[in-house]
């Protein structure tokens, strides 16, 4: 234990090495609140500049990137309704509506503590469970996360609008886009409709950007006569009978968003999704309602996600699996630094281990304090004149979709999806469910077929295997009490017993 401390110290110690990971914190927070630029995106341009670097260098400054990225998604969630990475989609649905009640800076200084909070839980997770916690997620096969991809579209129909076939069905719509392109297994093209230009798919950026970013401009543009919404700008940190109040929560959302993000290739999307699901269903009577500024909306999302950080690391250390994408960036970077990140790797360098662990509390705390200077400024953008806002969203957004792989073609597709958007939204339709779907399609459609190879093809023997191993049975029946749960019956059966336990006014 001694040695572990001292290789933990180093991240802390020396200077050159905590200015790396202020750095990478900060450059991250601002990173990840531009629409179209990744987390993901700036970790691979990372590497090309320090794969010359001593690895402990490197580390630290991709540390303080991913930390940083992940939070940083949820400024323009909140102000501008444009989540900044998949990750903060969930943060959009109760944020946004905050920002319209003049509550932008208190909402950002919840955002900020929760994600100090969750990731700190990650990171303790982390260092102190992570053999236990790898070995659970190996026992997750493929019919498991397939499940858990249909888990996650059917919650976006319960948590989007009022509607749940609405919700299903933006949430469907966002699966066939993602499955445009070639086929992975077999190479065929789909959808493609003998195009060359489709062969390659849909950058799911460019769906983000145009469903979100374009979609709400052009909405914007019905409401040019509405004044902009003045900022209350006082006490940005919540107060401390706040923080009681939330404490639990943010605690099971953190331990939700943990577990989720050591499952091999799920990520802080998943985890904040699954958080939300479980604040909307576990919160007897918030001030608001969940979807129009609920508070618990913000800590539950926000909470998990940036605990899916810590928990993202988990696999990658300890058995050289990729939690999400962008530890799956810092495996080739490790292997450049002729490391081998796997069960050995805690025996043979066990200071590289407590080295991250290390640099990721650090970094942590470098969010606390970078995420909570600027929001007066941040602010503001929400009260700049739609006439100014409106245009500079629009090329924004295409500035960011063309950045992905310099392709006008992705412009195109941005400015497409931002028309179907926006008669979405005018109609009724969420536009979260689609972004999900897109992200969540590939999963299920290749673990799909890994289930079917490992069944061999045989319908009964796969459909057995839902009922006869236990973690695929528990999702299982998960997957049916979502889809019981918005039975009309039984919605009217919550309604009634809230009503009930609503206290008289």
């Amino acid at each position: 234990m001694p040695d572990a401390l001292s290789f933990f110290a180093i991240a802390w110690l020396d200077p050159w090495l905590v200015m790396l990971t202020a750095a990478g914190t900060f450059a991250g927070i601002y990173v990840g609140a531009i629409p179209g630029l990744s987390v993901t995106m700036a970790t691979s341009i990372l590497i090309s500049f320090t794969f010359k670097w001593e690895v402990n260098e490197a580390l630290a400054l991709i540390s303080g990137v991913f930390i940083g990225g992940v939070y940083g998604g949820s400024r323009t969630a909140i102000l501008l309704n444009i989540p900044g990475a998949p990750s903060a989609i969930a943060s959009a649905l109760d944020g946004y509506p905050m920002a319209q009640q003049g509550k932008a800076g208190e909402a950002i200084g919840l955002t900020t503590l929760m994600s100090v909070f969750g990731g700190f839980i990650g990171i303790l997770a982390l260092a102190l469970f992570a053999p236990v916690i790898s070995g659970f997620a190996l026992m997750f096969n493929s019919r498991d996360y397939l499940l858990l991809g249909l888990i996650g579209i059917t919650l976006v129909g319960t948590l989007s609008g009022e509607s749940f076939a609405k919700g299903a069905f933006a949430g469907a719509l966002g699966v066939l886009i993602s499955m445009v392109g070639l086929d992975p297994m077999t190479a065929e093209g789909r959808f493609t409709f003998g195009s060359v230009t489709l062969m390659g798919g849909i950058p799911y950026i460019a769906a983000m950007i145009g469903f979100f970013g374009v979609a709400e401009a052009l909405v914007q543009l019905r409401q040019l006569d509405l004044p902009a919404v003045r900022q209350k700008i006082g006490r940005i940190l919540p107060e401390w009978s706040s923080i009681k109040r939330y404490f639990w929560l943010a605690l099971r959302s953190s331990g939700i968003g943990t577990v989720i993000g050591a499952l091999p290739g799920t990520g802080g999307d998943i985890a904040a999704l699954l958080a939300y699901d479980h604040a909307k269903r576990s919160t007897r009577n918030p001030e608001h309602p969940f979807g129009r500024g609920a508070t618990e909306g913000l800590v539950a999302p926000e909470s998990a996600n940036n605990a899916a950080v810590g928990g993202a690391h988990i696999p990658m250390l300890t058995l050289g699996i990729p939690g999400d994408a962008v530890t799956a960036v810092i495996i080739g970077a490790l292997f450049i630094h002729g490391l081998k990140p796997g069960p050995l790797l805690l025996i043979e360098t066990p200071h590289l281990f407590w080295f991250i662990v290390g640099s990721l509390t650090l970094a942590n705390c470098f969010l606390l304090l970078f995420g909570l200077t600027g929001v007066r400024i941040f602010t503001r953008i929400v009260e700049c004149p739609k006439a100014v806002m409106i245009p500079l969203i629009i090329v924004l957004s295409a500035v960011g979709t063309y950045a992905i792989q310099n392709n006008v073609t992705h412009v195109y597709w941005m400015l497409l999806f931002g028309l179907i958007g926006y008669f979405m939204k005018i109609y009724g339709f969420q536009v979260g469910p689609v972004i999900l779907g897109v992200i969540l399609g590939p999963m299920m459609d290749s673990n799909y077929r890994r289930a079917m190879l490992g069944a061999r093809g045989d319908i009964s023997t796969f459909l057995w295997n839902f009922v006869s191993h236990p973690i695929t049975f528990v999702l299982s029946l998960a997957l049916m009490g979502i889809l019981l749960s918005q039975l009309p019956w039984v919605q009217q059966w919550r309604r009634r017993r809230t009503d009930r336990q609503r206290p008289a006014t």
